[in-house]
């Protein structure tokens, strides 16, 4: 996993909230343990685990998050600012293939639950 052992990694308890529904997106994040819910307008549109990262479309258009992202396991997260980001989009083509393949499972997921 591209961000085991990674020394920026924070700890964060059950209930902690990352980020809120419209504010500014200037980081993403990579969740190296635990689990932390996704949710729209109240309603959970998905739980990401070890290995997953959210919050990058918000980095990636530069708007505001749509989502609220919750801690629901105890977790550790690498929070990703858009320098960062961008040195990784660059450096590590491994990297932007699995953040284009997560953006496309989830495309795919809500295409399916919509028709």
């Amino acid at each position: 996993m591209l961000f085991q052992n990674d020394p920026l990694a924070e700890k964060f308890r059950v209930g902690h909230v990352v980020f809120r529904a419209g504010e500014s997106g200037d980081h993403m994040y990579a969740v190296v343990s635990g689990a932390v819910e996704i949710a729209i307008n109240e309603k959970t549109v998905e739980v990401v685990e070890s290995g997953g990262v959210f919050g990058e479309m918000a980095l990636v258009e530069d708007r505001p998050r749509i989502a609220t992202a919750t801690v629901v396991s105890d977790a550790e997260l690498v929070s990703i600012d858009r320098k960062r980001f961008l040195f990784l989009v660059q450096q590590t083509p491994f990297f932007s293939i699995q953040l284009m393949a997560i953006m496309a499972e989830r495309l795919r997921r809500m295409n399916e639950r919509i028709g």
